[in-house]
């Protein structure tokens, strides 16, 4: 229950702290891409089952692999693609802390 709450705050509440401090002038329109880029787990309907509350996303999902952690981690450089990249970042960091807790 406590590993949910956890899960979910980090998802929805942590980004829009991320934005009010890296993204100040547009923290508002930096949340919502953000929380946006939760659409990165629908990787999630390719796997059987959909959902397991036990297994580690990270390098098991496609968009959840080693190579587009590296991808996402490129696209900071990138400025138009910089909050999506801290985004998605952000949603990797998040679903690691899963798979150790």
């Amino acid at each position: 229950m406590l590993q949910t709450l956890v899960h979910y705050s980090l998802h929805f509440l942590m980004p829009g702290l991320i934005a009010w401090v890296f993204f100040r002038k547009n923290w508002k329109k930096a949340w919502l891409i953000i929380v946006f880029t939760m659409l990165v787990d629908l990787d999630h309907l390719l796997a059987d089952p959909i959902f397991d509350p036990d297994r580690c996303s990270i390098n098991f999902h496609p968009l959840h692999s080693y190579w587009a952690i590296a991808a996402y981690g490129a696209f900071v450089f990138i400025p138009k693609l910089r909050i999506v990249a801290v985004g998605l970042l952000f949603h990797m960091l998040t679903d690691y802390i899963d798979c150790v807790w």
